[in-house]
């Protein structure tokens, strides 16, 4: 087992909270500190952007942190050398590179999971990499440990929720919405139509995010499903704090949506 799975079997049937950040963002020196204000926070999983110029999946808030970190300089390599800085601290909490196929083919896949390996990743996530294209990419983060995690959506047929089911590990995250994150539309009756159907091909543990924005959405999620996944609001949260009280503010937030997480 990888970290992700010995803390959902940590966790037993208590609900994971799994916060998102851009690498970067506000600055390459806050990254970490803001890392360690997470789990300070009660964060169980990490989740971390790797900047990208295109990120197609992403609403307006995140594509503006991705624009403020490659205007700070972060490349892929500064985003592994910042895991490796939090490794230093935290040799527990589990982390998961989230981002585009792009600044990875680059790199290379070999190259890209003996690194994450090196420096104590534990999953990735690529957004535009379906299941079909994937073969080389699963070899080597296999070899490694590392794992791969995939998007389900409203939309996605049976077919694709089967082969989902057969490659991937760590846990399966459902969009809760037809859009991009940050949209405000959730939609709690359609997830608790929809995850019954995961749950049929499906044993690993289901996070569910997009359009997830306080406490009491949080909650209402965690009510159906095994990890709450919140990124534009703390993306936003930094986006309107300053370099002085960013790391404080964005702590006083995750720490009330754990509140409300660990009530479900």
């Amino acid at each position: 087992m990888n970290r992700i799975d010995q803390t959902f079997a940590a966790l037993g049937a208590r609900k994971a909270l799994i916060p998102f950040i851009t690498a970067g963002d506000p600055s390459p020196e806050l990254t970490v500190p803001l890392l360690h204000a997470l789990v300070a926070a009660g964060a169980d999983i990490l989740e971390l952007g790797v900047p990208f110029s295109d990120p197609m999946a992403d609403g307006p808030t995140i594509q503006r942190a991705s624009e403020r970190a490659l205007k700070n300089g972060v490349s892929l390599r500064n985003v592994l050398e910042m895991v490796a800085q939090f490794r230093q601290q935290d040799s527990r909490t589990p982390v998961v590179l989230m981002g585009y196929g792009n600044p990875v083919e680059a790199m290379g896949w070999e190259t890209f999971a003996q690194r994450c390996a090196e420096v104590g990743v534990d999953g990735v996530l690529t957004v535009d990499f379906p299941p079909e294209e994937s073969h080389e990419a699963f070899t080597h983060l296999h070899r490694h440990n590392l794992a791969p995690i995939f998007l389900l959506a409203p939309t996605t047929p049976e077919s694709r929720i089967r082969q989902v089911a057969q490659l991937a590990r760590g846990y399966v995250y459902y969009v809760s919405l037809k859009g991009v994150t940050g949209a405000g539309n959730l939609d709690l009756q359609g997830i608790a139509d929809k995850l019954p159907q995961l749950r049929e091909h499906i044993r690993l543990p289901i996070g569910v995010g997009f359009g997830i924005r306080d406490a009491d959405t949080a909650l209402a999620v965690a009510k159906l499903c095994d990890g709450v996944v919140v990124g534009s609001r703390i993306v936003q949260e930094i986006e309107n704090s300053t370099p002085d009280n960013v790391v404080a503010k964005v702590g006083a937030l995750v720490s009330g949506l754990k509140q409300a997480v660990a009530q479900a």
